[in-house]
């Protein structure tokens, strides 16, 4: 594949709604996605399935979309920018409203595997948005909107979820989905030109369906097999290992033909250039991160030390707006000090910080004290990084408009994969590390050891006039039971934190000594 220069901007609508266009359509996708996990439990209450149907449903998901993003230039090169982006979003919609009237596993299913054919390639879209219709300042305009776009994705999400599942209306969190894909929708075909995103003078890719199959094959049965470790972990593994196998040997066929293929839909040996390479991986990094602190984090809260759901989705809301005005700060540093290593420091720091302050959390840690500044500094962290590692990652291949927009969809396969697979992590290691502390904290519990005697006796004395001397030492057996399990929970918790802490300082080291990107 030749090298050619980047195109020319299409014509837009002039003023700012193409600003507000990539705005929205890189929101949906992160409120989707930021709405559904946080909601997962009531949604599985209300829909009536269990959490491994939700796993399969999340594992289909994720391989869909990558498969959409995968095929997302192909449909560009074929009907154009703007009619993709609409018939796209035309989907999106219908998938919203099957999922908002799902009562079983079957629709909910279908609607979200809908959803990903819709939404899959929209956050990509919104991106080549970007290099396809603006340039000089707009186009770092168009880029900051982007990012405000993901900040205030990932600090809405929570509270729009607590809100609306706390006054029993969970379905309404797919009619809004509805509500903002029905405005990107006005919004592109006000602001976007029909050849928008349309390449020119480009050889254009043959798909071939037996590796696309393999694609999403493969990816599904990846992301399946590894949420199934968390279920078959103290069982037989045997078949999931054996589908995990297949799997990654599925990928890497797929990888080998993308590479050697003349016309390939992802130009891979175009790719493979140090700068991208490191910047993917820093993007799968803090992709990792989103993923398992996604899930640790409102178990935590919530399980744990007992705060409502309600309350932990606002305060999750609370911290994250620091990631706005983390944006707000980088997109008037970036322009000026460009040079990547400060910023990392600084995100990989906060990240040490995170998992310093919530590691050092007791049972009767306070909200605003202790969690809120922990959550503050998070969201630094992911506002720091990505960021920083968008600006770096395609400094190689932006002159190549076909390779820039390969690379960027590679770069989101990745991330959905990298959530799905930091989930996993968080789930496997929360189980692993609970089992051990309970095993620990068990054998404190015998009838002879002076602890568990005078914790007994204690809730005895207090119940013995209400309940009598027989319940009262059942209920008393119970507590001492609960609290040993709390215990447990909380210090696999600290240690899912200390390893956040020092995961956070190897990076700084890790961006020290490196010399890709600086």
């Amino acid at each position: 594949m030749n090298a050619v220069a980047s195109p020319q901007p299409a014509a837009v609508a002039p003023g700012r709604l193409i600003y507000l266009t990539i705005f929205v359509l890189s929101f949906v996708d992160f409120l989707q996605s930021g709405m559904t996990a946080f909601a997962a439990g009531p949604i599985m209450g209300e829909v009536g399935i269990t959490p491994e149907d939700f796993s399969l449903v999340a594992a289909a998901y994720a391989a869909v979309a990558i498969l959409m993003i995968s095929m997302q230039r192909w449909f560009v090169e074929r009907f154009g920018g703007r009619p993709c982006i609409q018939g796209a979003l035309v989907v999106l919609m219908v998938g919203d409203a099957l999922s908002a009237g799902s009562s079983d596993f079957a629709t909910f299913l279908a609607g979200r595997l809908v959803m990903a054919v819709g939404g899959g390639a929209l956050f990509t879209s919104s991106r080549m948005i970007i290099h396809h219709c603006l340039a000089g300042p707009r186009r770092f305009a168009g880029v900051k909107a982007l990012a405000s776009s993901v900040a205030l994705g990932i600090a809405a999400a929570p509270w729009l979820a607590a809100v609306m599942v706390s006054n029993a209306t969970w379905n309404a969190i797919y009619w809004l989905l509805a509500a903002v894909a029905a405005l990107a929708f006005v919004l592109a075909g006000l602001t976007l030109p029909r050849e928008a995103l349309l390449p020119s003078g480009q050889q254009r890719a043959e798909p071939d369906p037996w590796q696309q199959f393999l694609l999403v094959g493969g990816s599904f049965m990846l992301l399946y097999a590894l949420q199934r470790l968390y279920y078959d972990y103290y069982g037989d593994r045997g078949w999931t290992l054996l589908l995990l196998g297949a799997a990654v040997a599925a990928l890497l066929i797929y990888a080998r033909r993308q590479h050697t293929t003349e016309r390939p839909l992802l130009a891979l040996r175009h790719m493979l250039h140090a700068r991208y390479v490191a910047g993917v991986l820093l993007f799968m990094f803090g992709y990792l991160m989103l993923g398992a602190n996604n899930y640790v984090i409102p178990v935590m809260l919530q399980r744990t030390l007992g705060y409502s759901w309600e309350t932990v989705g606002h305060f999750q809301a609370l911290g994250f707006l620091f990631a706005m005005l983390t944006w707000l700060v980088m997109s008037r540093a970036l322009p000026r000090w460009p040079a990547p290593r400060k910023f990392l420091v600084v995100g990989f720091l906060s990240l040490a910080g995170f998992g310093w302050l919530m590691g050092r959390l007791t049972l009767s840690a306070n909200l605003w004290l202790h969690i809120l500044p922990a959550l503050a500094l998070y969201s630094v962290f992911l506002l720091t990084v990505l960021p920083t590692a968008a600006m770096q990652t395609f400094r190689q291949l932006e002159f190549d408009e076909a390779v820039f927009s390969n690379g960027q969809q590679l770069k989101n396969m990745l991330g959905q994969a990298g959530i799905a697979f930091g989930i996993t992590l968080a789930t496997l290691g929360q189980q692993w590390r609970t089992a051990v502390h309970y095993g620990v904290l068990n054998t404190w519990i015998t009838p002879d050891a002076p602890r568990y005697v005078d914790a007994v006796r204690h809730v005895q004395a207090a119940l013995a006039g209400t309940l009598g001397a027989g319940p009262a030492t059942q209920v008393a057996t119970a507590s001492v039971a609960r609290q040993l399990a709390q215990q447990a929970a909380l210090l696999a918790n600290i240690d899912h934190f200390h390893a956040l802490e020092l995961l956070g300082l190897s990076g700084i080291v890790v961006t020290l000594v490196q010399r890709v990107l600086r």
